[in-house]
């Protein structure tokens, strides 16, 4: 009886060590896209250039949570003229509402690794629920800093009239949005 209890405390040691990790979001390697409709002929595809956040992430558990704060003065369709519009007051209102936000916790999922992040996206002052599934996640040492070191890939998709951005509707414009979060994150000292 007494080797049954030393080989259970042995197999729940390294169960009881696991801990949740801080991880900052890395802003040269995280850049937030989507994906919209223009006029049913084609998809606009652009990204986010600044991002900053946090994540918690468990590894053994595969609980946590994650908080994405975007720049939409950063937005970036490849054509300068999309984004002086998108910054305007006739969209974005980059001077109201500078930033929009991911934030969501992990759920699901196996070996550690979560299948979805339940979430709200704010977007022009308006906070509406967003599922995120992941469909990757990765973590290594850093290379060069020797501190743990995540990449993740997770999309979702969204409906901009839900949070009063429906212009280009009366023309046809669809309001679906693709949401992708790329995102990398090295763990605090």
């Amino acid at each position: 009886m007494k080797h049954l209890a030393v080989l259970t405390a042995l197999l729940a040691a390294p169960l009881a060590q696991a801990a949740p990790i801080t991880y900052d979001i890395e802003p040269t390697h995280t850049y937030p896209s989507f994906e919209a409709d223009h006029m049913g002929l084609s998809f606009w595809r652009g990204k986010l250039n600044k991002s900053s956040g946090t994540i918690v992430y468990d590894k053994a558990s595969g609980a946590g949570n994650v908080d994405v704060q975007m720049e939409l003065a950063s937005i970036d369709f490849g054509l300068d003229a999309m984004n002086a519009w998108a910054r305007g007051d006739k969209f974005f209102n980059v001077e109201k509402n500078p930033t929009a936000s991911f934030k969501g916790r992990f759920d699901g999922g196996t070996g550690g690794v979560p299948a979805r992040v339940l979430g709200e996206l704010t977007l022009n002052g308006q906070t509406r629920p967003l599922t995120l599934t992941v469909n990757q996640l990765k973590c290594i040492p850093h290379p060069m800093l020797k501190r743990d070191f995540c990449g993740a890939d997770a999309a979702g998709s969204f409906n901009r009239e839900d949070f009063g951005l429906s212009a280009g509707k009366d023309w046809g414009f669809k309001m679906d949005v693709q949401l992708r979060i790329q995102v990398e994150a090295v763990a605090r000292e």
